[in-house]
């Protein structure tokens, strides 16, 4: 079936921009992300609800006043973290922890409920999990438990209806909040692909769908093997050949592919020797702008070309990076090691024994690791350097802690570029991953723009740094 069989050229563009929005935004409500985002998803839902599961996998679930897109994870991805308010600081595990206890404290509450009485019932569960608590004597514990309120309440789980959240965490003494409790969206919110409580690893949230047989059972293997391509140029910054098996290889080789994706998304794909990448000229759908402007942003930018030009030089020293299936199982390690060992399920402590060795990824065949690709390293100590030569060059357009702390500032341009997989962090410093080469002939100038001086009646001429990117295109 072709993508979008149903919409005439006229419509595909407003087609394009519903399954975008509903692939940025998984959970939309009649408040969340706007007023008219729930509208335009449902004018298209049946043409969604056709086209996502046939060409990514994914579901999508309508109600009266909300709209989920379940999607199928194939790896674990730590790039899209619950934010606080303010869109800047990434929740950590208290703060997700407070938010499951709250969801599940709404579930057994009527349709009000007091901010203290809420923080109350979330206390009390979170006192019997081992290193968590909540104190709402403590200030932190009160501000991580109002933050994970505010996510929701953004959604339309919960709506203000007296007082003030951010008051009460001041003085919780001498001011109090309470919300409406929307029960259609508390329901929608959470929808865990597999029972919690049976799972031995994270690894058991990834897709498994792996057909078996011959005659019509080949032909299921290759709509799987195209669901999943379909999904990794997606979901990741880039796919690179050596990465994925045969059988993907062939897919993502595929015109049909570019053409499925294009028609879906209206992105570009672009193909290079090395792998494929979706590419947002517009910013539509990328959660990552890059290049982009801030002085990490642009300090990732400028440091990724010095990369390049360094990976070019001929005595470079050239090292194999980790496959996929490796980075998932030290993510998954990771993740496991905070597994509780009170009450587990016979899964769970049977795991415990095994929690070291997770397999491979379902979409990776070990035998594709005897074909080793190597890439160009650089050390760490030549990427602190080539930070300070940026600063010293471009400083005065940087922002002073940055600029004045040069080590921090190379620490957060290689996580921006790794997390657009451009380098692979190893031990001693990164390797240069084929998509970097497209960022390579970057040039920057520092520049003056106005910024309001308080009560001053002139501007003041404010140093901004801006790298051009020559395609200035956006992963």
């Amino acid at each position: 079936m072709r993508v979008a069989e149903n919409v005439s050229p006229l419509d595909l563009a407003d087609y394009q921009k519903a399954v975008r929005l509903i692939l940025r935004q998984p959970l939309i409500t009649i408040a969340y992300p706007d007023a008219g985002a729930l509208p335009l998803v449902r004018r298209w839902a049946g043409q969604l609800r056709a086209d996502l599961p046939d060409t990514l996998g994914y579901k999508l679930i309508t109600t009266a006043d909300t709209v989920r897109l379940l999607r199928v994870q194939d790896d674990l991805d730590g790039t899209q973290p619950a934010l606080t308010a303010n869109g800047k600081r990434p929740f950590d595990r208290r703060r997700y922890a407070y938010l499951v206890l709250t969801l599940a404290a709404l579930g057994r509450s009527g349709t009000q409920i007091a901010l203290g009485e809420l923080a109350d019932s979330v206390a009390a569960d979170a006192v019997r999990i081992d290193g968590l608590g909540m104190d709402t004597e403590r200030k932190a514990d009160r501000d991580a438990f109002v933050d994970a309120v505010t996510w929701l309440e953004a959604r339309g789980a919960l709506r203000t209806a007296d007082g003030s959240a951010a008051a009460w965490a001041n003085d919780p003494e001498r001011a109090e909040a309470l919300y409406d409790i929307d029960r259609e969206v508390t329901g929608t919110v959470y929808r865990p692909s597999r029972v919690l409580q049976h799972l031995g690893s994270v690894t058991e949230l990834l897709d498994r769908e792996m057909p078996t047989g011959f005659a019509p059972g080949r032909e299921a293997q290759r709509r799987t093997a195209a669901r999943r391509a379909r999904r990794l140029v997606l979901e990741q910054p880039a796919v690179y050949y050596a990465d994925v098996d045969e059988a993907l290889r062939g897919q993502l080789r595929s015109p049909a592919l570019a053409e499925d994706l294009e028609r879906l998304t209206g992105l570009t794909l672009e193909r290079r020797a090395e792998g494929v990448a979706l590419v947002d000229f517009a910013r539509r759908l990328s959660d990552q702008h890059f290049p982009s402007g801030g002085t990490v942003q642009q300090a990732a930018l400028l440091l990724g070309a010095r990369i390049v030009e360094q990976a070019a030089k001929p005595r470079t020293e050239r090292l194999s990076a980790a496959t996929a299936a490796e980075r998932r199982a030290a993510l998954a390690a990771r993740i496991d090691s905070a597994l509780p060992e009170r009450g587990l399920t016979g899964a769970l402590a049977e795991f415990a024994e095994r929690a070291e060795t997770p397999g491979p990824l379902p979409w990776t065949d070990d035998d594709e690791a005897s074909a080793e690709t190597v890439y160009p390293f650089v050390t760490d100590s030549w990427l602190r350097g080539a930070t300070k030569k940026l600063t010293a060059e471009y400083g005065k357009g940087m922002s002073g802690d940055l600029r004045d702390d040069p080590d921090r500032l190379t620490r957060l341009a290689v996580a921006q570029l790794a997390a657009l997989r451009l380098v692979a962090p190893v031990d001693g410093g990164v390797l240069a991953l084929p998509m970097l080469a497209r960022y390579r002939g970057v040039t920057a100038q520092v520049r003056t723009r106005p910024r309001a001086a308080g009560s001053a009646a002139a501007p003041v001429e404010q140093p901004v740094l801006f790298a051009t990117d020559p395609e200035d295109e956006t992963l």
